[in-house]
């Protein structure tokens, strides 16, 4: 089945793939604080709307052409997105790994910070060498619930 596109800006769009299913963010440039959270939040907004306890959805972040994220953009991931996404059942975030070093950083900082903030929200984070890789890893965990 091929992937729905359901936003889309020139630094990242938002896909869906139905038969996972699962929410796709794939970013393909630097985005902006405020690109970032429009972009994050509308792919969290569609999955609050889609995921539910008898079907969860997963959740794939394609890093693959991700530059940093801005600063005020990982403390809204962390502060907002994270408690959000797992109130919505998301367990597991499953990230094709970035190819830029910042994108590399980027990652591995929310990876650490995901981690020391626990309390908030109990979300594992997976690496995967590629899309394919992450689509079959959030599969995988959804069986498993």
């Amino acid at each position: 089945m091929r992937d729905q596109v359901v936003f889309s800006q020139p630094y990242g769009t938002v896909l869906v793939d139905a038969s996972v299913p699962c929410v796709i963010t794939q970013w393909h440039a630097f985005a902006n604080t405020t690109e970032f959270i429009a972009l994050q939040g509308f792919a969290l907004e569609y999955f609050e709307a889609h995921s539910t306890v008898a079907k969860p959805w997963g959740w794939v972040g394609d890093v693959r052409q991700m530059g940093a994220i801005p600063a005020k953009a990982q403390a809204w991931l962390i502060a907002e997105f994270n408690p959000r996404a797992t109130a919505a059942g998301l367990r597991e975030v499953s990230v094709v790994v970035a190819e830029t070093v910042f994108g590399q950083i980027a990652t591995q900082r929310y990876i650490d910070e995901t981690r020391q903030h626990q309390d908030r929200a109990a979300l594992r984070t997976q690496l995967y060498d590629s899309l394919a890789n992450a689509k079959q890893g959030a599969r995988q965990t959804l069986a498993e619930r």
